[in-house]
């Protein structure tokens, strides 16, 4: 199986095409690809989906996918590394990537929200046009129309990501799971004594009522999660070992390793070793 790469941060394009030129090829990079025209069966990774106008789908890193088209189809192609997101100073997103990331157990369109259909649509139509035609300022035209595309994205994506909770749970929930997120690389903010009176609740309250809400404890989900964003960052970045450690808030490298030896089974040198042929 080929792998595809892109050589800018950023690539941007319109195709009308009949067939899907490339197959069985796994995508070192993101991939937003928006369904202007045309039906047709979308596969990722051995998930088969049935797509038609004004769906989006996000391809993450990693990721396998083709399309079975039904007779000529239009797509609005957006490409980027993750140096691309991580570049970017997002505002109110301080996890976006891992949103992202998230895609990954995705089939469908990642849009969801009727009005935000909307919205992408027609960022993706001045999109369009922007980029057919060479001007002043075209660069940061066509990034400022990407971001605002990601970040609806982003948000669609949090909203499939918690719906299973929101059917269960009241949104308190929710909000405490977006605040982990959120200050993910701040250790001393997800001390259970800091974050239960954020929420109105005693430490071993929200320790109950977590537990009870998600089916493991606190510690561990923060645990989980914060193994993942580590494991993005060996397999999909240049940052040095010494960055991820800093990045995450570790004491040292020493008691990084020993946290993620404890989940993954190797220290973090040999987890990227081990992927870096992959």
């Amino acid at each position: 199986m080929g792998r595809e790469n892109i050589y800018q941060a950023l690539e941007v394009y319109y195709e009308q095409i009949d067939s899907c030129p490339l197959r069985d090829r796994i995508f070192n990079f993101f991939e937003l690809v928006y369904v202007v025209a045309g039906k047709g069966k979308h596969t990722v990774n051995g998930n088969r989906i049935e797509f038609q106008v004004g769906d989006l789908f996000l391809i993450t890193p990693q990721d396998c996918h083709e399309f079975d088209l039904e007779g000529m189809c239009e797509f609005m192609v957006v490409r980027f590394g993750e140096s691309y997101v991580k570049d970017y100073q997002w505002k109110s997103i301080d996890h976006i990537e891992c949103l992202l990331y998230y895609a990954s157990q995705l089939s469908a369109s990642v849009l969801v929200n009727e009005e935000d259909k909307h919205v992408v649509h027609q960022l993706m139509q001045t999109l369009r046009q922007v980029i057919a035609i060479e001007t002043m300022y075209n660069e940061d035209l066509v990034r400022h129309l990407v971001n605002a595309i990601l970040v609806i994205a982003a948000r669609n994506i949090a909203m499939i990501q918690f719906e299973p909770l929101s059917n269960n749970t009241d949104m308190k929930m929710v909000s405490i799971l977006n605040y982990i997120q959120e200050h993910i690389r701040e250790p001393e903010q997800l001390k259970v004594t800091v974050v239960a009176p954020k929420f109105g609740m005693s430490p071993t309250y929200l320790g109950s009522y977590f537990r009870k809400h998600c089916g493991e404890s606190f510690q561990s989900y923060i645990s989980a999660y914060k193994i993942r964003l580590i494991e993005h960052r060996l397999l999909f970045s240049e940052r040095r070992i010494n960055e991820i450690v800093d990045e995450f808030g570790f004491a040292d490298e020493s008691h990084c390793n020993k946290f993620f030896k404890r989940h993954k089974g190797s220290s973090m040198s040999a987890f990227r070793k081990a992927n870096s042929s992959t």
